[in-house]
């Protein structure tokens, strides 16, 4: 009972700040409470005493409920937003609450609530975690399951949205776009050249188990060679050279980049990351759990 009490009292320190991060994610307070107390169960479920950052711990946690929270709202096509046009729902507030509420209000205005809803869920949390609480690239990267790099400009994008510039944004997806057509051109066409022209000279390359083991059974069918990570131009576009074939086009949690999905089901998603007009990194993912947390929408030619 003495642990169970202390452990109370620990998640009971840190519920203004969970809080906190919860509600700048989902814009709803319910939602943001039932966030909270969720992390509180699983906390109560686990060996609390072999986590060494608690804090560290419960953020991460409410960050991967309210991304799957958010998610799941995208798939229902529904913005749940506390009040009208994104206001917040009065409330009677007790001293208890007082600062939550101080935390709450100081910098989610109606109008950001709105901007906040327009992105994609990993967009929303890489911001909010990094914008809003300093979080390391690397932390948010292990919640929303992407690269560090890929994760920066998840966080980069929708910091340009949050600020209006729409045109800069248009632009830079405009060009992503491009050099996306381009490499998948340029890999159905065995253009090592044209690969290598596309790529910065230190491109990395990554692809997770799933890719890895699929491509080396696929490989008699024209499949790239994957590795778990190779590094420079034209070892990277000499992966490329003879497969890719049949990648499509697509947007992946807002973003250009490509996927393999024979009969219309993603197998394989190709995260592109482009920095100063070349393409910087590749993830290929192709665990199945790993695809059904991506928001991803094949482009029609």
């Amino acid at each position: 009972m003495e642990e169970h009490d202390w452990l109370a009292k620990r998640f009971q320190d840190d519920r203004t700040r969970l809080q906190a991060v919860a509600y700048r994610m989902l814009g709803s307070r319910g939602e943001a409470d039932d966030a909270v107390q969720e992390a509180w169960i699983r906390l109560s479920r686990s060996d609390a005493a072999a986590i060494e950052n608690l804090g560290g711990w419960l953020t991460t946690v409410v960050a991967r409920v309210c991304l799957d929270m958010l998610r799941s709202r995208k798939s229902r096509s529904e913005q749940p937003l506390d009040g009208p046009r994104g206001q917040p729902a009065e409330r009677v507030v007790d001293a208890g609450d007082l600062e939550a509420e101080v935390l709450l209000a100081d910098s989610l205005g109606p109008a950001l609530l709105v901007v906040l809803s327009t992105l994609t869920p990993a967009e929303r949390v890489a911001f909010v975690l990094h914008d809003m609480f300093d979080l390391s690239f690397q932390a948010i990267a292990a919640i929303v399951g992407r690269s560090e790099a890929a994760t920066r400009q998840l966080a980069s994008r929708a910091r340009r949205r949050v600020r209006g510039a729409s045109g800069a944004e248009e632009t830079n997806e405009a060009r992503q776009r491009e050099l996306v057509t381009a490499f998948l051109a340029a890999a159905r066409g065995g253009d090592l050249e044209a690969l290598v022209g596309l790529l910065a000279p230190d491109v990395v390359l990554r692809a997770d188990d799933v890719a890895v083991s699929t491509s080396a059974s696929l490989r008699d069918r024209g499949a790239p060679a994957l590795a778990s990570e190779l590094r420079g131009a034209r070892a990277v576009a000499g992966t490329f050279e003879t497969g890719a074939r049949g990648a499509r086009l697509a947007r992946l949690d807002g973003l250009p980049g490509a996927v393999w999905a024979p009969g219309g089901k993603p197998r394989a998603a190709f995260v592109f990351v482009v920095e100063d007009g070349r393409i910087t990194e590749i993830e290929v993912l192709m665990a199945p759990a790993q695809l059904e947390t991506m928001e991803i929408e094949i482009v029609r030619s």
